[in-house]
């Protein structure tokens, strides 16, 4: 396995497209990466999973990410060395295949986290364990059709939560490869809850 270096101030981030992901994935925001995902490759992991995905939602074919600036928001320090807590939350996600370094400084990112294999599963606490196997249950008894529609609502709903508008939503769901009627039905959906719970929380 090749782990990434740090030569540099920044990293160059591409999106890496993977087979695991190609026919449907979690959005790093999304409910099922922070509940099962989470526990395995530790927050800082997660969060700079979450901060790629904004970065790619707005340069799609990749930027360049400074790597103090990027440390210290993680609350990393702003270190760069090989024993440095950053170092260690990039190599991370190599690890568990969801980057690997495509050149010197260039790091090839998921937009798209595949679910948990059986191993990753059986690493879970057994409370989330029982989660996920219920999650699956629930997944298995839908028909295709309408697992797509339900994934797609809450991509929709999880990317209009982070602040992106609607239109842009539709365009990223149509780049996941979900069916156009698909993306706008569930763009629709997500406006209606997010428009809902922010009335709801201004009136509380």
């Amino acid at each position: 396995m090749t782990l990434i270096t740090l030569d540099s101030d920044t990293i160059t981030i591409r999106p890496w497209e993977h087979e695991s992901t190609v026919t449907g994935g979690f959005d790093p925001r999304s409910v099922y990466v922070e509940r099962f995902w989470l526990a395995l490759i530790g927050p800082s992991t997660t969060w700079l999973l979450r901060r790629i995905a904004a970065g790619l939602d707005a340069s799609p074919t990749g930027f360049e990410m400074p790597v103090a600036e990027t440390a210290r928001a993680l609350g990393l320090g702003d270190k760069a060395g090989r024993n440095s807590a950053f170092f260690r939350t990039l190599n991370r996600m190599v690890v568990f295949g969801l980057g690997h370094p495509a050149a010197p400084g260039e790091l090839e990112v998921l937009r798209l986290l595949p679910p948990l294999s059986r191993r990753q599963i059986s690493h879970l606490p057994t409370e989330l364990q029982h989660a996920h196997e219920a999650w699956q249950l629930e997944q298995s008894q839908l028909p295709p059709a309408e697992a797509a529609r339900r994934r797609s609502r809450q991509l929709a709903l999880s990317l209009l939560e982070l602040g992106e508008e609607a239109e842009e939503v539709e365009r990223q769901l149509m780049r996941w490869r979900y069916h156009p009627a698909i993306a706008n039905e569930s763009v629709t959906w997500a406006l209606q809850r997010h428009r809902h719970a922010c009335a709801a929380a201004a009136a509380s």
